[in-house]
Parts: structure tokens; sequence; C-alpha cells
């Protein structure tokens, strides 16, 4: 992985915790659709053999010495690729959900629209029938949180698949957050003047392990993210008005 990699430059980061059942295939699935493009698997203090599998798959590992969560694992693969340089940053989770095929599309829709984020979205097509129930109505609760602040309708808010240009990348791998990563990175932007766009998606079901989300968890997810949208807004009021 170059120091100095060449002008319009990408890489694709794939944060992971104990995904050994799945990591490989995304591995080499990412390589068959980009072969010349580098892969960091960001492995999140795993107990299992993620790292050793993604390895064998032909990425490169990032071993963090502490459990970050997501978020913290995200900023890792952000920092990292911003201090090698790279133009373009896409990340794709290590549970195998995220469909590598779509890569090109999100690389194509951040480009052609000068923004600095491109959401991969499972619902521009307006078909949320392949979605639990439990997961519509937190969708639909967080576009109608977001939309007053954004000044706009995100449709899929929740989505991790999603590419960054430089400008994005700067910010983010001196401040991203840790506890809800994607919604509340869009307040970030937003905040940064910045502008995001959406493309079509697939989403596939896991190919192994289990999602960190529980039903307890599930049911007060709403709140927290509440929670964290308005300290965001908070810390971003105070700094400017310190200045």
């Amino acid at each position: 992985m170059s120091h100095n990699p060449p002008p319009d430059s990408v890489l694709v980061i794939v944060p992971a915790y104990n995904e050994q059942a799945s990591i490989a295939r995304v591995v080499r699935e990412i390589h068959e659709v980009l072969p010349e493009v580098p892969v960091v698997v960001i492995d999140d203090c795993s107990a299992d053999a993620t790292a050793s599998e993604a390895q064998a798959a032909g990425a490169r590992v990032l071993c963090l010495p502490h459990h970050l969560g997501l978020g913290g694992a995200v900023q890792a693969g952000y920092k990292l690729a911003f201090e090698l340089g790279y133009e373009y940053v896409v990340r794709v989770d290590g549970d195998g959900q995220h469909d590598p095929r779509d890569i090109p599309r999100l690389l194509e829709a951040l480009r052609e629209s000068g923004c600095e984020m491109a959401i991969g979205s499972r619902f521009l097509d307006g078909d949320e029938g392949h979605t639990s129930f439990a997961r519509q109505v937190g969708v639909r609760l967080f576009r109608l949180l977001l939309r007053p602040i954004l000044g706009r309708e995100v449709r899929d808010p929740t989505s991790g698949f999603v590419a960054v240009n430089r400008a994005a990348l700067q910010v983010f791998s001196k401040s991203f957050p840790l506890e809800y990563p994607e919604i509340e990175a869009l307040v970030v932007l937003q905040r940064r003047a910045f502008r995001f766009v959406e493309a079509p998606c697939r989403m596939r079901p896991r190919m192994g392990g289990r999602s960190s989300i529980t039903a307890l968890k599930s049911f007060f997810y709403p709140l927290h993210v509440l929670l964290g949208v308005f300290v965001n807004i908070l810390k971003f009021e105070h700094r400017r008005w310190r200045r």
C-alpha cells in the first residue's frame, strides 16, 4: 500500500469485529470488482480469526490495540487513509451485507456530484419491503429527525455503505462520531456545509455472525441517537461561539 498514491486514488476500509465467517469472502469480492484497489480490514480486537482470515484473502489488516467500537474502528481507517494520502475512501461492512459490485456506482456518484459523501441507499426506489418492521420504523423516525437539521430528506440514514472524498476524510480523521456514526456523521457534514448524495445499492443477508444491536438495544437506539445528534449540534455551536 503506497504512501504516495496516485491522483484519484481509492482505498476500501472494512471495519470488522468477530467476522471470521464472512470477512474472507468480503475481501475477495471487493478484489474481484476492484482488483487494483487496496483493501484494509480494521480488526477491532476480534476474539476470533477475523484478522488471519482477512490477511489470507489478500487484505492488509490494521489490528487495533483495544476494542473501540464501530465508530472508533471507522475513524482509525479514515485516519490511516488520510495520512497515506488517499483521495477517496469507501467503507464496506465486514458482515457481507454490502454488495461490492455497487462500489463503482458509489464512486461515480461521489465524483460526478461534487459532494463530499455518497451513501449507498436501499430505499431510493421506494421499496422497503425487504427490511424488518422495526427497521422500517427506525428509518422513518430518523428521516423525520434529520430532515429539519439537514434541510433535505435522506432516504437511508442508517446506511454504513459510504464513500467519502478527501475533504470529508480530513474532517473524519480528526473527529468522528463513536456511538452512532452513520447518522451523526451526516450532522457533522451539515455543520461543515458539506454535501451528500445517495446512490442505489443492494443489501444482502449477513453471511455469518450476529448483529451488535440486540432487541433491547434496538428499543433504546432511537433515543440514544437523538441525544447524540443534539450533543453534536451543541458542540459545534459552542466551538463556533468561542471563535
